[in-house]
């Protein structure tokens, strides 16, 4: 589960940063609070992907998500990103659940 989390989260962390000159020059939105909250927003999904091994970092996922998606009332496209990658974030997490349980373990 950890290694498709960690990819979406990866490459959200992208797009919300790329998200920051387009507020700025698209939607002008002040470059400080762009740059904060859109640098916060990234790094954020950074790190909640090296601490994806604890048990809190997917309720810290779901908290990215809906942040991505209020991104929107002020970047309308991010309410179609956010959603797109809460929906890939929700993915990841059953994908990686089914497969944990489709394991069989070792015999010797």
């Amino acid at each position: 589960m950890r290694a498709l989390a960690s990819a979406v989260l990866a490459f959200e962390s992208i797009v919300l940063a790329l998200a920051i000159p387009v507020a700025i020059t698209i939607y002008n939105v002040d470059a400080a609070k762009a740059g904060w909250v859109g640098g916060l927003l990234a790094i954020s999904c950074l790190l909640v992907v090296g601490c994806l091994r604890f048990s809190w970092a997917i309720p810290a996922g779901w908290l990215i998500q809906g942040a991505a998606l209020a991104a929107g009332f002020v970047v309308p496209p991010m309410f179609f990103l956010g959603a797109m990658f809460a929906l890939l974030w929700w993915w990841a997490l059953k994908l990686g659940r089914m497969q944990e349980h489709a394991q069989v373990p070792d015999q010797d």
